[in-house]
């Protein structure tokens, strides 16, 4: 019995040394590859942003107030990683803002119903700008972090998170 325990632990130790499941599909801290930067297309919206979409319902000015979101895009996206947690992921962003003072930073979803389209989940960076004006300062005063929780079944059809602000966008895929 000793010597199978022995047999068994070596066996063990020298697989995970060889690096054959840190490089797999299987481990799950492999399942997003690292982010890259991409150029972003700028697009005409067909729609006026002052008007807002109706909503009806008893409570739905009620909603519609606390649902009220004024961000507006984040400069550049410097960086984006999606940490894997029990039970899904944890989608991390941060950015860099043209001026200090942004607060309220999130991801917004591109679609309503966070769902991806062709596989590609995309999110918008966007922060509340200050009213005032603010200084430009250093990088490092204006470098904002925004991250998101997902669930197992929010990623089961994503391939590729795309995160977007104002002068580019990070992706990153699925291996």
């Amino acid at each position: 019995m000793r010597i199978l325990t022995s047999a068994l632990l070596i066996s063990a130790v020298a697989l995970t040394a060889c690096g054959a499941v840190r490089d797999s599909r299987v481990n799950p801290a492999n399942w997003f590859g690292k982010s890259r930067s991409a150029p972003i297309e700028v697009q005409e919206a067909n729609t006026n942003p002052l008007i807002p979409a109706a909503r009806t319902g008893l409570f739905a000015k009620r909603r519609a107030d606390r649902d009220a979101y004024f961000g507006n895009p984040i400069d550049q996206v410097t960086g984006l990683v999606i940490e894997r947690v029990p039970g899904g992921a944890i989608v991390r962003a941060t950015g860099l803002t043209k001026t200090q003072g942004v607060h309220g930073v999130q991801l917004t979803p591109q679609t309503d119903d966070e769902t991806p389209v062709d596989g590609v989940l995309t999110y918008r960076l966007e922060g509340i700008q200050p009213s005032t004006a603010q200084p430009v300062g250093s990088e490092h005063t204006r470098t904002v972090v925004a991250a998101r929780a997902l669930t197992d079944q929010d990623l089961r059809d994503v391939r590729t998170i795309r995160v977007v602000a104002a002068r580019n966008a990070r992706t990153s895929r699925r291996r």
